[in-house]
């Protein structure tokens, strides 16, 4: 049975408060993976078709992650809808002999579809997939990828970006974490992308754009997307802010990496139980 909202919004927090927890024990990428925690629990924890009992059942929804910074909230994520426990993500991550890391790796993951780490490679490869499973004749499973708004000034993104619209992959969702901070500064200072959703718009695609901290957003444009077959790729564009939930890490460049104290971390927790909780 799926989540309802309530108990989506109180599954983002734990993701939050377990991405606290796993940056006292490793540097992780805290700002991006704060940005994208309610997407991706309403994602992983209500949208996707998957089976953690069978990883490459070929009925499933596919995910990409192309930020592949990102790497800590999916695995908490996964661990969430038991395709093992959170207990072994604290033990592994960014272990030598461990399963997770700093970026996804199928090679010693089996629930990471493909390794991604390099900026503009997942969506380029999410386009691929997509194009596969339309001409197996599948017309219910989606490909889902998540990208950061700086990998959008990579060629390779429009490249895909045109082809998806070209083969009328109406099963590819493509989500925007669209915080304007990428590793290096905002993206209006590097990049000068402009309205990113209109280009998307542009090259024909169906375009949302929500607020993407929001549980109740996320879950209702989920909850009306078109069927997998229709003729259009989509794009979610999700206005977030990078460090979402702690008030000194919000909106700072500085966060996109970062390691805490267990003191630091449990303030932090205090901040979002009263942010989150409380309300």
């Amino acid at each position: 049975m799926k989540k309802t909202l309530e108990e989506l919004k109180k599954e983002s927090f734990k993701i939050r408060c377990s991405l606290l927890d796993l940056s006292t024990i490793q540097n992780i990428h805290i700002g991006g993976d704060l940005s994208i925690a309610d997407v991706m629990t309403v994602l992983w924890q209500y949208q996707m078709r998957y089976d953690p009992e069978n990883p490459k059942w070929e009925g499933r929804d596919r995910f990409i992650l192309s930020k592949g910074h990102s790497s800590a909230v999916t695995v908490l994520n996964q661990a969430a809808i038991g395709c093992f426990t959170k207990e072994e993500v604290f033990k592994e991550y960014a272990a030598d002999e461990g399963r997770f890391s700093m970026h996804p790796c199928s090679l010693i993951n089996p629930f990471v579809e493909i390794s991604t780490g390099s900026l503009g490679h997942g969506m380029p490869i999410a386009t691929g997939i997509a194009a596969g499973i339309k001409l197996k004749g599948n017309r219910e499973s989606r490909v889902y990828t998540v990208m950061g708004d700086g990998e959008q000034a990579e060629g390779s993104i429009w490249e895909a970006v045109m082809n998806a619209s070209m083969q009328k992959l109406g099963n590819l969702v493509a989500i925007l974490d669209y915080n304007g901070i990428e590793g290096d500064g905002f993206i209006t200072e590097i990049t000068g992308l402009g309205d990113i959703a209109e280009k998307y718009r542009q090259f024909g695609w169906i375009v949302y754009e929500i607020d993407g901290n929001n549980v109740a957003e996320i879950k209702d444009v989920f909850d009306h997307l078109p069927d997998p077959d229709n003729d259009k790729p989509i794009l979610i564009a999700c206005h977030t802010i990078k460090g979402k939930g702690v008030s000194y890490m919000e909106n700072q460049i500085k966060w996109h990496t970062g390691k805490l104290t267990e003191e630091q971390a449990e303030e932090a927790k205090k901040e979002l139980a009263k942010k989150y909780v409380e309300e």
